[in-house]
């Protein structure tokens, strides 16, 4: 049955509102992912920290314009950016042009964030790519925080404090990432492995 008149535009901003809440969770999530601040993210996308923030709280409804702006400063398609329906049956794809990249300091070591983006506040998962002598340096996470690192082709090394332990593809390391630590390619060809952080675990005393 169609709806118009009033009741068509009360049904399209009921819509529109839907949308805007699924978008502002999803920017957020995405923010944080790659730790950014809205400041930084204003920065980079060249939208006012405010808007950001509106955006965030569900308090706007942006124009296309300004979620294209988003999108490309988070590096994902605007599609996924607009994607919602949480309680329908769905087999979601991310091509590897969509896949968002962080890299090292030095340029050695390639992250591909595969991890959901709804889970990104607790559960991070990521391919690792990285070359003979790439060191991964991070800083601490929250308390209770694991890392957990799978090595699927050459060896890696974890640093964390005054403990180091090495692994080979087939191995995993697990590990507390609530403070300083290092991750590094110690073969002498590129290597592989896949990376899954757990935010807010159980705190270890």
């Amino acid at each position: 049955m169609g709806v118009e008149g009033r009741d068509r535009v009360k049904v399209m901003d009921i819509g529109a509102h839907a949308l805007s809440g699924q978008l502002g969770k999803t920017i957020q999530r995405l923010r944080k992912a790659y730790n950014l601040s809205l400041s930084e993210l204003a920065e980079q996308s060249g939208v006012a920290k405010s808007i950001i923030s509106q955006i965030e709280r569900n308090e706007t409804n942006p124009t296309l314009a300004t979620i294209w702006r988003l999108s490309q400063a988070l590096d994902v398609s605007i599609e996924r950016v607009l994607s919602s329906g949480d309680d329908e049956p769905f087999i979601d794809k991310t091509t590897k042009g969509d896949t968002p990249i962080l890299m090292s300091d030095d340029g050695k070591v390639r992250l591909g964030i595969i991890g959901w983006i709804k889970t990104v506040e607790w559960l991070q998962w990521y391919d690792v790519q990285a070359e003979p002598g790439g060191v991964l340096d991070s800083d601490a996470h929250q308390r209770g925080s694991i890392e957990c690192l799978s090595v699927i082709e050459g060896e890696f090394e974890v640093e964390v404090g005054d403990q180091v332990q090495r692994a080979k593809a087939g191995e995993t390391l697990r590990y507390r990432c609530d403070r300083p630590h290092s991750v590094r390619c110690v073969a002498t060809t590129p290597s592989h492995a896949t990376m899954v952080c757990i935010l807010k675990a159980a705190v270890m005393d």
